[in-house]
């Protein structure tokens, strides 16, 4: 018999027995299916993250980002948020000042009391930062004017603008629009004494925290959350001037401010990321955990085979069928799961990847993290491969090594 006609042949009995033994197949099937939609979805999700947190970051059109250390939640305080750079104005300013620097300018994160009347209030998150220049598109209405006025060289003195611009969700959620006008504090009582006009509405600042979100200029935050004394912001937004060295005006800063740390907008996107290690590692951990589930699943299944068959393949051997043609069989039978799980599992992960994209634009806000590619589905594909081959081979192995034949005495 030529090589070829024996391959068919051993191809002809693994597909008959994969219709014999239907509910073996369905587990072994179904077990290389699920670890592949977990890896691709794993994986979607990852690359998803980091080419989103990418987008953003060169979306903000910032260079350089001035942070004092990690945002800190403190629950129960006025506005949530410990910010860690202090004398956030000052900071600002000073760096503006340099040659290479187009604007810096800071940003606070604190949570906010919003309402459309002084009744009833709905925490949002609030933003202090600017409406001008490249920071912002606004979809209605016009930005702040003017900017920032009430910091008055740090007395805080000057007049409130009293201006508020809004994200569309929140647009929805208080049923407000441009021109509408809204309370906003850091308690509810100082929500009741701050009346703000919406200016504008606009999506930039909600696309960064995932979240419904106000935004008002950064010394009003500070006013309506108390939190003037020490002029705190999470960090200094710092844009360049058009074909300025950003590697040595990084350099300069970190020299000038060694008390703050200065990043560029992938080393802010790498720190971003260092920060939640623990849900990187639980994501690895469900990566390996479906991977590993794979293939004991289908080597168990396959030794069960090997042994339940044990009689059959003594008996086949004693009319001449070698060690090797069984191994083979065995091979074959595995590998055909694995294709037929792999392409089952990424016909899953199609749908899949949508339902994760639909279930995290309602939890946090964020749309289209999960991102699949040609290449995320020859990866699962692939893996399928690898997890039939390794159950497979190590079966193979156990049935070459034994002695069929001592099954029949």
């Amino acid at each position: 018999m030529s090589p070829f006609a024996r391959l068919r042949a051993v191809v002809g009995v693994a597909v008959a027995q994969l219709r014999h033994e239907r509910v073996r197949t369905v587990i072994a099937v179904a077990g290389v299916a699920m670890a592949v939609l977990a890896a691709v979805l794993l994986a979607s999700v990852g690359v998803g993250v980091l080419e989103f947190g990418q987008q953003k970051f060169e979306q903000s059109g910032q260079d350089l980002w001035v942070t004092g250390g990690p945002i800190e939640l403190r629950p129960g305080t006025v506005g949530g948020f410990q910010n860690s750079l202090v004398d956030s104005h000052k900071v600002a300013t000073e760096i503006e000042e340099r040659e290479a620097v187009a604007t810096a300018v800071p940003m606070i994160f604190q949570t906010v009391y919003a309402g459309r009347n002084s009744s009833e209030f709905q925490t949002l998150v609030g933003v202090g930062a600017p409406t001008n220049g490249n920071l912002v598109t606004m979809s209605e209405g016009r930005e702040f004017s003017p900017e920032d006025a009430h910091y008055a060289n740090g007395t805080y003195e000057g007049p409130m603008s009293h201006e508020v611009v809004i994200d569309p969700r929140t647009a929805d959620l208080l049923d407000i629009s441009v021109n509408d006008t809204m309370y906003l504090g850091g308690t509810i009582g100082t929500a009741r004494q701050n009346e703000f006009t919406v200016v504008g509405i606009s999506p930039t600042y909600s696309q960064f925290v995932g979240a419904p979100s106000v935004v008002i200029p950064p010394s009003e935050l500070q006013e309506i959350t108390g939190t003037t004394a020490s002029d705190r912001a999470s960090f200094v937004l710092v844009r360049a001037e058009d074909g300025a060295d950003v590697a040595a005006l990084e350099a300069n800063l970190t020299e000038s401010y060694s008390q703050y740390t200065i990043r560029t907008n992938e080393e802010q996107l790498r720190a971003t990321l260092e920060n939640q290690a623990v849900v990187l590692l639980s994501g690895g951990s469900l990566f390996v955990l479906a991977v590993v589930a794979g293939v004991l699943l289908v080597l168990n299944l396959q030794l069960s085979f090997v042994f339940r068959h044990r009689e059959m393949f003594a008996a086949v051997t004693a009319i001449g069928l070698s060690r090797s043609a069984l191994a083979g069989l065995i091979l074959v039978y595995t590998l055909l799961i694995g294709i037929i799980g792999g392409l089952l599992g990424i016909g899953l992960a199609i749908p899949g990847v949508e339902a994760v994209n639909a279930v995290t634009a309602v939890v946090t806000g964020f749309e289209g993290v999960a991102r699949l590619s040609h290449r995320i589905l020859l990866g699962g594909f692939g893996l399928a491969i690898f997890v039939s081959l390794v159950g497979g081979l190590a079966a193979s192995l156990y049935l070459a090594r034994s002695n069929p034949l001592d099954s029949l005495y």
